[in-house]
């Protein structure tokens, strides 16, 4: 046996897996409540000590963690145009698994200074302006940013053409200069940037977090959970040398402050009567709905659906249902331990579903031309992604799984948004997707035959 340890440090839990990399099989997982305020080894013991109950004592060969405690990566990002290097600079964070406090575009103001200094960013990205192009607002805004009390580090991906200038501009603060995350225009470059921010994740966000004292009980690289899952399920959906993958997926993962969705899909027009409009969007892409959880952000999805549908949803009346939705607020650990509660989980986690989809997946407009109707697409079409892999407390600890993942299917009364037609759903019972993302920088092929065995089809969606 070679056993292997990985460990995720949540905001709320500490999850650790144990895997036998020579029969590739899973030997057990344990959670407990992470501890990041005081000893983050305290929870890291306690979930060890539950596992050891469960498949005694192990002797680890390795250890691999990732991490969101503390509220995870936290970045800011500054661009141009909105629908441009703005959205390109949230792309390239979102995808190395930060969690994004605002997109700034056009020049920074003097209250956007104030914001950003309120909001103390772990990392800010500054772009701006294509090779060649305009450099008037990068300029703007790195000398804006060198007037900032705080000292946080930026990364400047923007118009090549200026970059050193921006670095002498910000000279005493801590600057990294990569390659434009929009080199031309309606063109992405967005992996250099996604590289350094890990890297800085890595080389500061871990000590800042007091991770670092979980060091002697830890072996190897620790990255973001977010960029843990979105490895697993690019694994997953592409496969490794000879073991294929199961092909395009949405991903869905719904936590108690925020619901994250991945797309592993090329997202293109698949009719002749259908032109692309705005900025192309990465293969591998990931949104973060900051205002939709089930306990910290649960004010979100109601606003988002509204109180009726969340009571027709759960069959509680208005006024109940907006009296529970108050106490989970306040009660962020509280579990759905009776009928009630059972219901109205049911109804938000299927609410919080439907909205964090519909806002990932792209939509249509109608447009008329010269020959007839066509239509214009922005965003990505998933109307033909047939594998939905879910993961999150609500959607794995519930019989209802499958009636839950539904909500992220085409809704007919909502013909414009481009979700998925029908689906299989895969469900993580077993909470191993970031371990096995973790996994995947070591042994890709242990990590994607686990998978393939561990998750499992929910037969609700059909």
């Amino acid at each position: 046996m070679k056993a292997v340890l990985l460990i995720d440090f949540g905001s709320t839990y500490t999850k650790v897996t144990a895997v036998d990399l020579e029969s590739e099989q899973l030997l057990g997982t344990a959670a407990a409540y992470t501890t990041v305020q005081t000893d983050i080894n305290d929870g890291l013991r306690c979930a060890l000590q539950q596992l050891e109950t469960a498949t005694g004592p192990l002797e680890f060969a390795e250890r691999y963690a990732c991490s969101s405690a503390a509220g995870g990566l936290r970045m800011i990002t500054s661009g141009l145009v909105p629908e441009l290097t703005a959205e390109a600079a949230k792309l390239a964070s979102l995808g190395a698994g930060a969690k994004i406090l605002k997109v700034y575009s056009y020049q920074l103001t003097e209250d956007d200074l104030e914001e950003i200094e309120a909001a103390r960013p772990e990392i800010l990205l500054l772009v701006g302006g294509t090779d060649g192009g305009n450099s008037a607002c990068i300029l703007h805004n790195a000398k804006m940013l060198a007037q900032s009390k705080e000292k946080f580090p930026v990364i400047i991906a923007g118009n090549r053409s200026v970059g050193r200038q921006c670095q002498r501009i910000l000279e005493g603060r801590e600057t990294y200069l990569v390659a434009n995350v929009m080199p031309r225009f309606g063109e992405l470059n967005i992996e250099p940037a996604q590289e350094k921010i890990r890297e800085l994740f890595l080389e500061r966000i871990i000590q800042a977090k007091g991770l670092s004292q979980a060091s002697e009980l830890i072996s190897g690289i620790m990255m973001p959970t977010p960029s843990a899952m979105m490895a697993a399920m690019r694994l997953l959906a592409e496969g490794f040398e000879e073991e294929k993958g199961i092909g395009e997926l949405l991903g869905i993962d719904v936590g108690g402050a925020t619901t994250d969705i991945y797309s592993i899909a090329s997202g293109m027009p698949a009719k002749a009567n259908v032109v692309y409009k705005g900025l192309p969007e990465p293969y591998v892409k990931r949104t973060v709905e900051g205002d939709i959880g089930m306990r910290y952000s649960i004010h979100g999805i109601v606003d988002a659906a509204g109180i009726g549908r969340v009571a027709q949803l759960s069959g509680l009346t208005e006024g109940r249902a907006e009296e529970l939705v108050e106490y989970l607020s306040r009660q962020t650990d509280t579990l759905p331990q009776n009928s009630e509660l059972e219901a109205l989980d049911f109804a938000l986690a299927s609410l919080a579903v439907e909205t964090a989809v519909s806002r990932h997946a792209g939509r249509l407009e109608e447009v008329y031309t010269p020959t007839g109707l066509a239509y214009a697409q922005t965003g990505k079409d998933l109307s033909g992604v047939d594998q939905i892999v879910v993961t999150g407390g609500s959607l794995i600890h519930t019989r209802r799984t499958g009636q839950i993942a539904a909500h992220a299917l085409y809704d007919p009364a909502h013909p414009e948004s481009l979700r998925p037609k029908k689906a299989r759903i895969l469900v993580d019972r077993k909470y191993i997707l970031a371990a096995m993302g973790l996994l995947s920088q070591h042994a890709p092929g242990t990590a994607l035959r686990i998978m393939k065995k561990e998750l499992v089809r929910d037969g609700a969606e059909e």
